[in-house]
């Protein structure tokens, strides 16, 4: 209509929207940055510090984990954790710390002083002189003692473990060095008896090699650091506390570590069914000697067997296919510590 006001449709243009733009600010953050570096090359993640920690090992020329105590530096009791040069233990993620459980074991390490941190007694445990004696040393070595319920003892022991209400927290074990091991024996006028662990894998058969190695006058433990059970919860418990007296040491090559206690004037006698010489009556046992064991299954490796000087056999009944390791090392121990005594 004339003279109206209205605008008719179409005749009035819609304003545009004006874009604003970044001016380049987003191009010129990218600009000069390079490509995303490696996961190893960034300090703060786990590839990088794994690489520092290789980094660090390779300029220490290998002598152990970083951080670790390395044998030489300090004395220390036998039996007590100790340094190894050239052959610590892989290292596990997170608290490397281990539990002892049961009575006798937590007894024997507290007994020894091992550098415990935490003492786990069951709420309303029943007293006897072990608990006693336990709480008594924590006591007096200000160790902290925690009264906890034995579900959470259960959890801490691990499946199959057996506390009987006690538990112990002690340090990743530190081993010896072989031949510093045998360096010290010789220093207390000794005769050597050491045994040798070729394969073994399970934790209770290093328990009871350590447990019989002490019975029999051994003098310590030498594990290799591959392919190998080292000193665990496990084998704490089997050994029966015995593992606070008697020193393990790790052997970066087991065949080489023969070979340099050969050298010595160490005695290496292997232990196999097949072996050439018969237990019974062995010729060689006043001399300095290392019993070397090998798994139930396989036995010695090649390697390992063509180093020993001998090869003996325990005879056993035809109906017996073979010896348990931890048993075929206490007979044998138990025959040379006769025989010596004997001479």
């Amino acid at each position: 209509m004339k003279g109206s006001s209205k605008p008719r449709a179409g005749a009035v243009r819609k304003a545009k929207s004006k874009q604003v733009g970044s001016g380049g600010q987003g191009r010129q953050a990218l600009e000069g940055k390079g490509p995303t570096p490696k996961a190893e090359d960034r300090a703060w993640h786990p590839a990088g510090k794994r690489k520092a920690a290789q980094e660090r090992f390779a300029a220490s020329g290998g002598r152990g984990k970083p951080g670790a105590k390395v044998a030489g530096q300090g004395g220390g009791r036998p039996g007590a954790p100790r340094g190894a040069s050239g052959a610590s233990r892989r290292s596990k993620s997170g608290d490397e710390s281990e539990i002892v459980t049961g009575r006798n074991s937590v007894v024997e390490a507290l007994r020894t002083r091992i550098p415990a941190t935490t003492l786990y007694v069951a709420a309303r445990i029943e007293m006897d002189d072990r608990v006693k004696e336990a709480m008594k040393i924590a006591t007096n070595r200000g160790l902290p003692i925690l009264e906890v319920m034995r579900p959470e003892l259960d959890r801490l022991a691990g499946e199959g473990g057996v506390h009987q209400g006690l538990a112990l927290k002690v340090p990743p074990y530190e081993y010896a060095h072989p031949i510093e091991l045998l360096d010290e024996v010789i220093a207390r006028d000794e005769t050597p008896l050491f045994v040798a662990l070729d394969g073994i894998t399970d934790a209770r058969n290093l328990g009871a090699i350590i447990r019989s190695t002490a019975a029999f006058g051994g003098q310590g433990i030498i594990v290799p650091q591959r392919r190998s059970v080292g000193v665990n919860a496990g084998a704490w418990k089997t050994s029966a506390g015995a593992a606070a007296r008697v020193p393990v040491a790790m052997a970066s090559n087991l065949t080489q570590t023969l070979k340099a206690l050969k050298e010595r004037g160490v005695f290496v006698l292997g232990l196999d069914g097949d072996g050439d010489v018969s237990l019974p009556g062995l010729s060689w046992a006043e001399r300095p000697i290392v019993v070397v064991v090998g798994s139930e299954g396989k036995g010695l490796s090649r390697l390992v067997a063509e180093t020993c000087d001998a090869i003996v056999s325990i005879p056993i009944s035809a109906a017996t296919e073979s010896l348990n390791a931890g048993i075929a090392a206490s007979v044998t121990l138990y025959e040379i510590s006769k025989l010596r005594a004997e001479k």
